[in-house]
């Protein structure tokens, strides 16, 4: 499967994004969806992650109540709707995918298929 993200930007502190991953190759509800980001000097961390259905889904503390992750089966396409964007939340970007049977997890390299990313950047 292949993936494609898009909706990075600048936006000043408290504002708001939407992040898109569209997916291609393959049948976009065989995997479940996550979002990671790379601030620059940092390494990537796990951001949310939601199963094949859209029914379950996982974030890091620190986007808990701000982000939220959804997805459009009909459009082979995962989004993260992004509020209340703060300075530190200045990263790339990046949708992974995984296989729907397998739970959701934070490790990043068990995520086997990746988009390229989209920079998001928060300025205070």
């Amino acid at each position: 499967v292949q993936l494609q993200a898009s909706g990075g930007g600048l936006v000043q502190a408290g504002g708001s994004l939407r992040l898109s991953c569209a997916t291609s190759g393959g049948t976009f509800s065989n995997y479940a969806m996550g979002w990671f980001r790379q601030a620059p000097g940092k390494e990537r961390e796990f951001v949310a992650a939601i199963n094949w259905g859209g029914r379950n889904t996982y974030y890091t503390d620190s986007v808990k109540g701000r982000f939220t992750i959804s997805r459009d089966n009909a459009k082979n396409t995962v989004y993260l709707q992004m509020n209340s964007l703060k300075p530190e939340d200045t990263a790339v970007y990046y949708c992974a995918a995984r296989g729907a049977g397998y739970p959701l997890v934070q490790a990043g390299s068990q995520w086997p298929y990746w988009g390229q990313g989209t920079l998001v950047t928060v300025s205070s």
